[in-house]
C-alpha cells in the first residue's frame, strides 16, 4: 500500500505589523514644532480595568492617614474603686466608672489609629498601570507633547499665557478654563522657577515627569508633557529598573 501523502499546511499566517505611534511637538505658542516617534510599549497598550483600579485603589489606601481614635475603656482615667458595692444599694451593679454605660467612660467599636491601611503593589504592576493609562490618555488625545515649558522669571501671569496659547491647539480647549484638576505638567528635569510659575493656579500639578504615578495621572484630565525626547526615556525605564 503506498502511503498517504501528508499535505502540508502550506496556509500563510497574517502578521500585524506594528503600526509607529508618531505625534506632533508643540512650541510655547502653539504651534507646531516637529514631530516625534512615541515607544509602542508605553503609548500603545490596551485599556485593562482591573490592573488600574487594583493599583489606583491600593495607592490611595497606603496614601490613607488615621487620623479619628478613640478611647477604649483601657484608655480613660479613673475607675480604680468600685462605685460602690455589689449588693443592697437598690442600684444597678457597676464595676467601674470606665465603663462604656457611664459618661467619660470608654468607646464601644470606635474608630482607632492604629490600623494599618497600607497595601503592597508590586513594581512591574504599577508600571504597567502607568503605561496603560498613559496609553489610554493617548488615544483620546488628551496628551500634548511641548518642545520646551521652561520660564525665565518667576511669574503666574507668563504661566497663564502660556496655557492660553496651548488651549487653542485643537482637543485642549478648556485646558485653561477648566476649573478643577485641569492638567498634569510633567518636566524633563527640576524647574523651580517653572513649578512657582504654575504654582498659584489650583487646577494644576507641576511636577517631574520620573515622579508622575498613576493616581496623578488618574485624578486629572490632560497630560502636558515638556521636552518628551529627554523625558519620556525616564517613563520607559520603569519596567527596566
Amino acid at each position: 500500500m503506498e502511503k498517504e501523502k501528508v499535505k502540508k499546511n502550506t496556509k500563510k499566517v497574517k502578521t500585524k505589523t506594528p503600526v509607529p505611534l508618531e505625534t506632533t511637538i508643540y512650541n510655547i505658542k502653539g504651534k507646531e514644532a516637529g514631530k516625534i516617534l512615541l515607544p509602542e510599549r508605553v503609548f500603545g497598550l490596551k485599556w485593562n480595568s482591573d490592573l488600574v483600579h487594583q493599583v489606583v485603589t491600593s495607592m490611595e489606601s497606603s496614601a490613607r492617614t488615621n487620623v479619628a481614635h478613640t478611647k477604649n475603656r483601657g484608655d480613660v482615667s479613673g475607675g480604680g474603686k468600685k462605685p460602690w458595692q455589689q449588693k443592697g444599694t437598690g442600684r444597678a451593679r457597676h464595676g467601674s466608672i470606665r465603663s462604656p454605660l457611664w459618661i467619660g467612660g470608654g468607646v464601644t467599636h470606635g474608630p482607632r489609629k492604629d490600623k494599618d491601611y497600607s497595601r503592597k503593589v508590586n513594581r512591574k504592576m504599577k508600571a504597567k498601570a502607568l503605561y496603560t493609562i498613559l496609553s489610554e490618555k493617548y488615544k483620546k488625545g488628551e496628551i500634548l507633547f511641548v518642545d520646551d515649558l521652561s520660564l525665565r522669571v518667576i511669574k503666574t501671569k507668563e504661566a497663564r499665557n502660556t496655557l492660553d496659547s496651548l488651549s487653542k491647539i485643537s482637543g485642549f480647549n478648556d485646558l485653561l478654563s477648566k476649573r478643577k484638576n485641569s492638567a498634569f505638567i510633567a518636566l524633563d528635569y527640576k524647574d523651580v522657577t517653572t513649578e512657582k510659575s504654575f504654582r498659584n493656579m489650583g487646577n494644576l500639578l507641576v511636577d517631574e515627569i520620573r515622579n508622575v504615578s498613576p493616581l496623578d495621572l488618574m485624578k486629572y484630565k490632560y497630560v502636558v508633557i515638556s521636552n518628551p525626547e529627554k523625558g519620556l526615556p525616564q517613563i520607559s525605564e520603569k519596567l527596566l529598573k
